[in-house]
């Protein structure tokens, strides 16, 4: 009898791999909240995401660039402007990530009794 659950794929058309995985890294979800704000410049965002490094702020940036979330504009000034800020897909996967902020943020205290809980029994 087949089963009728789900089976997540180890491969680029699983959701959750191809896509929540990118978002849900160290990185990327501060960026996108940060840019809710609106568009901001490189060094703006470096100071507004506390312990990220210039390296990682460039290569999350790519990353969510080459998403669709967030789009790069270079403005031909002397010097060279560039500015971040969330495509219209970025401010849609905004909108449930807040949600899921707030849920953590509510639970946060069950989680932290959890987690001692759980590390007393081992």
């Amino acid at each position: 009898m087949a089963s009728d659950r789900r089976v997540f794929h180890n491969n680029e058309a699983c959701p959750v791999r191809n896509v929540v995985a990118q978002i849900g890294d160290k990185w990327s979800l501060l960026i996108l909240f940060a840019l809710t704000d609106g568009a901001e410049r490189f060094n703006a965002l470096k100071s507004r995401i506390e312990g990220i490094s210039q390296r990682m702020l460039t290569q999350t940036l790519r990353d969510l660039e080459r998403e669709g979330y967030v789009d790069k504009t270079v403005y031909p000034e002397v010097p060279v402007r560039v500015e971040y800020a969330l495509t219209e897909m970025g401010r849609d996967i905004v909108k449930p990530l807040y949600e899921l902020v707030l849920w953590a943020d509510k639970h946060q205290p069950k989680i932290e009794q959890a987690r001692k809980i759980y590390d007393k029994k081992g």
